[in-house]
């Protein structure tokens, strides 16, 4: 009786009613009856099931004419594809319903109203096909959604569009790619009350990365006004990202925040003709998050919740794709859309496919980067789509244009790349490009502008978060591994990662935490201003400064609230790729002449005369000149063990010359709120001053490890520059004289009952180094994760030549 209903309550759908209500429909019903009572809301609403969609197509007699117009379309012609997908639409739109379907909508939807205390509520009409969101092919984005309906005329008028829709030109396009029968896809229609997000906020939510498929992860993007903007890819919006882990264990485990450009909303229309519209932001919703903490917060534990059931349900994991809206009437959260993810839940995670730039160039714009992926081609400038059909855009050309939604899918699957001017990375067209592998740069913010015609160009997505753009073909190299097949070592192998944005991918690696984590890149990149400046830039009446460090903080409470909160975003990104194995991270080494070159930084560094040997690392800390932005360092990472759970944190002191000096940056830690032991927080030493061996038993007491750093160790035991061309013949790790100081290190530091590994760039490169640090009995090696792969199978030789030589020496070897 069911299979005949023409309307359905939404929450007498679930998941065993796809072939009745559509893949979105069939998950809003589940959710509503299997989730409410975990506290999630989701706008009530009622179903027109497939079945009516058939009995309207039947009554108009359209099957035959359909199938004629799809059988003569030439799909390598964009103009072809097109023109029949035009006729068919309006083949539909021009059709009558039968009048039994049309009363029961209607009386439907006065049930709705009724329940609303509404003559004519505001209802959302969103399109739901059977084919729709299966594990095997996501057809986000390939039917419409109208918002903001009222009357039953409109109602009417939307429901025969979102008909219609089933014949889109990107919805065509992709049944084919998939060899999907265009009549055994069926239509169901979800009528929905509105949520009010017009005069709130909404957006997109996945319960893994976008980009990496790291699965412990909620990345959240949003803005202001109704959610098409952010789907549509019409704004860059907000983005933050929740680590699962720490949110389960009741921590605000926020480890990323970024500030989108929100400059326009769309909002509901001024009269019946005009649903909606959309209009300028005003400054000050720019200039702010368009989400309090405690709503990320809570959105993220829905989202985790949501992928949970879904997980249970279907017997395996299941990352979610999650609609989302704040009514800005009442303040309320709430679900309007869940389905699950196609892509990475695809993906085999034993394969490691890393795209490498062999050449170093510079770039000529920056953009966030959709996939991991490089290409290169010649631009082409689309404006419109409308406008270019009579020249036929060419496969392995780059996509350059102000913004693409699905209805470009045709054209997206021949390009080498994609470059938009705007969207974020959970816009539909990115969600479209990832799918087809091909590597898109959105948010460019004027890639028209500044890409011309023809020009040829290489698009890079493999530098993490932000999608790089070079002028020319740049040479690149794609190494695949199959990372079952690497062989187990027993030497802990550990990673140095330099940037945030890469470490949610590098968690894929062989790993046992992460050896060196460098607080100056996230300072240099997260911060961009000398630390002591931004504190005391009021004083320096410099006009330019101040206004660059006044548009960096918006968002944010005031400078200090700035600093910590961007480092400590930045380091726990990376403690939570890694978690729960050490991450030890080095706190800031700038030399006097690198923290120069900051903005600001004029005015607070001196001139010296060799800054690799002056004021650096630990003698900034307790200096009165140093001592406050030292602080806001300890600050931050007291957050990211303490608020934001990330407890695997390890901290590292770089370049201290006495044990007095250790005791001193000690004093400043306990005055910031570090203390070792407090909490389980370990302190390593960075062992690469000839006196940190020399007195290594010494400054064993009071600390948890040594780090050994074998570039400056190199320098200060031979005595040279390492930066001097002249010397440079002399530099090299593996002189015996720093191999002498090193097995001193391991020998004594192994007496003492400390632990000693190395992070220094000399195991990377030279796998001779490695077997005789293995050979020494050193207790980790830490390694820039483009070596892991050599690495690894260099430790696994050195291993098993040693185990053969303990057989042979204990006689036990034939």
């Amino acid at each position: 009786m069911r299979q005949q209903s023409y309307i359905l309550p939404l929450r007498e759908v679930g998941l065993s009613d796809i072939a009745i209500a559509g893949g979105k429909n069939a998950s809003l019903g589940e959710m509503i009856t299997n989730l409410h009572e975990m506290g999630i809301r989701i706008p009530d609403g009622f179903v027109i099931t497939v079945h009516a969609y058939r009995e309207f197509i039947e009554f108009g007699r359209l099957e035959e004419e359909i199938r004629r117009l799809v059988s003569e379309i030439d799909f390598e012609s964009v103009e072809s594809l097109r023109r029949a997908g035009l006729r068919i639409r309006q083949l539909i739109r021009n059709s009558k319903f039968p009048p039994a379907l049309s009363g029961a909508i209607i009386e439907a939807y006065r049930e709705l109203s009724a329940q609303y205390d509404q003559l004519d509520t505001d209802v959302a009409v969103r399109s739901s096909a059977t084919a729709e969101d299966l594990p095997d092919a996501s057809f986000a984005g390939q039917q419409e959604t109208y918002l903001n309906v009222r009357g039953p005329a409109a109602l009417m008028d939307s429901v025969r569009n979102c008909f219609a829709s089933l014949f889109t030109d990107r919805a065509i396009s992709y049944r084919e790619n998939f060899k999907f029968d265009h009549f055994e896809v069926g239509l169901s229609v979800c009528i929905q009350k509105m949520v009010r997000s017009d005069l709130g906020v909404s957006g997109v939510a996945f319960s893994l990365d976008t980009e990496s498929g790291f699965k412990d992860a909620v990345v959240i993007n949003g803005s202001y006004g109704l959610g098409e903007m952010v789907v549509q890819g019409a704004v860059s919006p907000d983005e933050f990202i929740v680590f699962k882990p720490g949110l389960k264990r009741g921590f605000a485990s926020i480890v990323e925040k970024k500030l989108g450009v929100k400059d326009k909303l769309m909002v509901y229309g001024d009269d019946p003709d005009e649903r909606v519209k959309t209009i300028p932001a005003d400054r000050g919703m720019q200039q702010r998050f368009c989400l309090e903490e405690d709503t990320i917060l809570k959105l993220a534990n829905w989202v985790c919740l949501i992928e949970a059931y879904y997980s249970k349900v279907k017997g395996h994991w299941c990352p979610m794709d999650v609609e989302w809206a704040v009514d800005g009437l009442n303040g309320e959260l709430f679900i309007v859309q869940a389905r699950p993810e196609t892509i990475h839940s695809r993906r085999q995670q034993n394969k490691l496919t890393e795209y490498v730039m062999n050449t170093e160039a510079s770039t000529i714009l920056k953009g966030i980067a959709v996939g991991d992926k490089i290409a290169s081609g010649k631009v082409r400038i689309m404006h419109s789509l409308d406008k270019r059909l009579g020249q036929e855009f060419q496969a392995g050309e780059v996509l350059v244009t102000d913004m693409t939604d699905p209805d470009w899918e045709p054209i997206m699957k021949k390009a080498a790349a994609i470059i938009t001017n705007k969207g974020g990375r959970t816009c539909h067209a990115a969600i479209v490009a990832r799918e087809m592998g091909v590597p898109a740069i959105v948010g460019t913010g004027h890639a028209t502008e500044v890409l011309s015609e023809g020009q040829l160009i290489t698009a890079s997505c493999a530098a993490g978060d932000e999608g790089l753009i070079y002028e020319g073909r740049l040479d690149f190299t794609v190494l695949e591994t199959d990372l079952d097949s690497l062989p187990e070592v027993e030497t802990p192998l550990m990673l140095n990662v330099g940037t945030p944005a890469m470490a949610f991918n590098y968690a894929y690696l062989p790993h046992s935490g992460v050896g060196l984590a460098r607080e100056e890149f996230i300072i240099n990149n997260y911060i961009g201003v000398h630390p002591v400046a931004l504190l005391k830039h009021r004083e320096l009446k410099d006009r330019e400064l101040s206004e660059l460090i006044q548009k960096k903080t918006w968002g944010y409470a005031g400078e200090e609230d700035f600093f910590i909160r961007k480092l400590s975003y930045g380091v726990g990104r990376i403690a939570a790729a890694f978690y729960p194995e050490k991450v030890i991270v080095r706190f800031s080494d700038f030399k006097s002449n690198e923290y120069y070159n900051l903005p600001g930084g004029k005015y607070f560094e001196p001139t010296e005369e060799n800054p690799m040997i002056g004021w650096r690392g630990a003698s900034r800390y307790y200096s009165d000149a140093y001592r406050e932005a030292f602080g806001l360092e300890c600050r931050a990472i007291k957050r990211v063990r303490e608020e934001m759970g990330l407890d695997n944190v390890v901290v590292m002191v770089p370049f201290c010359r006495t044990v007095e000096e250790l005791k001193k940056v000690q004093e400043v830690m306990k005055e910031y709120g570090l203390e070792r032991g407090a909490n389980g927080l370990e302190i390593f030493l960075m062992a690469e001053i000839p006196s940190n061996i020399i007195l290594a038993r010494e400054f064993a007491q009071h600390i948890d490890g040594f780090s050994i750093g074998s570039n400056d160790l190199t320098q200060l035991t031979l005595g040279l520059d390492r930066d001097s061309s002249l010397v440079a013949h002399i530099y090299d790790e593996r002189n015996p004289a720093v191999k002498e100081l090193l097995r001193m290190l391991i020998r004594t530091a192994k007496e003492c009952g400390v632990k000693v590994g190395i992070c220094g760039q000399g195991p990377s490169d030279f796998p001779d180094f490695a077997q005789f640090l293995v050979e020494e009995g050193i207790d980790s090696i830490s390694v820039t994760p483009d070596s892991v792969i050599k690495t690894v199978k260099a430790i696994h030789k050195i291993e098993l030549s040693k185990d053969l030589f303990h057989l042979a020496a204990s006689g036990t070897l034939d």
